[in-house]
């Protein structure tokens, strides 16, 4: 019963926005990978499922989206889950912007990389690993960006000790 009301409850929230470009190129490739969204002061949010980040990417840019804006990661410790990575797409053409936003498990931070998409999302997704210590499975070269090799931990979770491991 709760299955059906959470699937009748995305299928509404895709059908407002049905005319949108990135909605219709979506629901178009797989709307079972949009777990939810919303259209709030002019700004679309859509949340993918976390297996799917890679071949949405690939939708919206066919659907016109050319550039990924930026990168980042939220930490919501102690919510489970724990990280939220959003992504700002930007078409040139149609003159919005669409925020792709995926939840990840501290048990298994672990998401696709997007840069066979966009090879500018490297550094975003390198900067995340080093400072969340979630890992972007089939990046090129994910290492460490900003700290050192035998840095212990990831200093922007919020469990991070204010002044480090000693």
């Amino acid at each position: 019963m709760g299955e059906l009301k959470t699937l009748a409850g995305k299928a509404a929230v895709l059908e407002g926005l049905a005319d949108h470009p990135a909605v219709k190129a979506l629901a178009a490739w797989n709307q079972a990978a949009v777990e939810d969204g919303k259209f709030d002061r002019g700004e679309l949010t859509l949340t993918i499922a976390r297996e799917q980040i890679r071949a949405a990417c690939e939708a919206v840019r066919k659907a016109g989206y050319n550039f990924l804006e930026d990168l980042t990661a939220v930490d919501w410790y102690p919510s489970s889950p724990r990280f939220q990575l959003s992504y700002q797409i930007l078409s040139h053409s149609l003159k919005q912007y669409i925020r792709l936003r995926v939840m990840v498990d501290e048990a298994d931070p672990a998401v696709n990389s997007i840069t066979s998409v966009w090879p500018g999302a490297d550094f975003y997704e390198r900067e995340i690993f080093d400072l969340f210590g979630v890992r972007f499975e089939g990046h090129p070269n994910l290492r460490r960006i900003m700290l050192p090799d035998d840095w212990k931990g990831h200093p922007l979770r919020k469990d991070y000790p204010v002044e480090g491991y000693r």
